[in-house]
């Protein structure tokens, strides 16, 4: 029988259900499926390791067990890299996670990447001046629903109301964010529009509330800390676009669910192509 393969985790405990516990199973599921956990990183806590660590400790596997905030900044610090990126469901969301695998749980994944019954793919993303998302990235009033997200994740009840009160005003009441090249949907904007990135191009999703009931219906998909559940209109596909804000202010963004610096009115977003490869059983978007 031939020796495990060496690979590196990631781990973010704040991540989801991603406790030590969770970790020890995954990796005792690893160690039954043929890898060995010859390194573990709890980031962020810790540096996440560079190409040359992984070069000099001969790893040429990292296996991610967070969220997608989490896998957002270790494959884009790993670009480059001519190793491989196992994502794992280590968070709320695993957007990136089915956009690999699909509904397969995580055992079956660990077991077929072992047994080589994985292909290497370089999924598109979404870049721009605040970053790149490989899950999505969101732009407007609505973005400020995530503190209240990490307010529940945090079991905070008084910063949950605080925030709460904060992302109904500024729903309600902040600039909406225009699809402005090419002119898409409403040209008073939305509260929320969301670039999510396919092999065709980036799919343009608007977020809205026209009635009480849509409103209630919104609030409710962003407390469950799912942006996508509530009413929207597709838009379109484009390679590029350009978000504005109606009212020439900066807007929030959330880059794979993690805020983002506002970076004036206007930001442009084009769709580019992921720097490392990652192991897929589906090729899916």
């Amino acid at each position: 029988m031939s020796d495990p393969r060496r690979i590196w985790l990631i781990a973010n405990a704040s991540s989801g259900s991603n406790d030590e516990e969770a970790v020890t199973l995954l990796e005792e599921t690893c160690g039954h499926a043929g890898f060995h956990v010859a390194y573990r990183t709890h980031f962020p806590r810790y540096d996440l390791p560079t190409p040359a660590m992984l070069a000099a400790a001969e790893i040429d596997l990292v296996a991610i067990f967070a969220g997608d905030g989490t896998l957002n900044a270790t494959i884009l610090h790993l670009a480059g890299w001519d190793g491989a990126v196992l994502v794992l469901p280590g968070g709320t969301m695993n957007l990136l996670y089915h956009r690999l695998h699909g509904s397969r749980d995580m055992g079956e994944v660990i077991r077929a990447a072992a047994a080589g019954e994985t292909s290497l793919a370089r999924p598109t993303i979404v870049r721009g001046t605040q970053g790149s998302a490989l899950a999505g990235l969101m732009a407007g009033p609505g973005t400020s629903w995530s503190h209240v997200r990490e307010a529940m994740r945090e079991s905070s009840i008084i910063g949950m109301a605080e925030h709460t009160i904060g992302a109904l005003e500024q729903t309600l009441g902040g600039a909406m964010i225009a699809c402005a090249e090419p002119a898409l949907g409403r040209r008073e904007g939305y509260p929320l529009v969301l670039l999510d990135p396919t092999d065709d191009g980036i799919q343009v999703v608007a977020y809205h509330a026209d009635t009480a009931s849509q409103y209630l219906e919104q609030s409710l998909a962003l407390l469950k800390r799912d942006f996508r559940e509530g009413p929207h209109d597709r838009l379109g596909l484009t390679q590029r676009i350009v978000l504005e804000s109606t009212d020439g202010q900066p807007f929030g963004v959330l880059v794979d669910g993690e805020p983002a610096e506002p970076d004036g009115n206007r930001a442009e977003f084009v769709l580019a192509r992921c720097e490392v490869d990652l192991l897929a059983t589906q090729t899916d978007g």
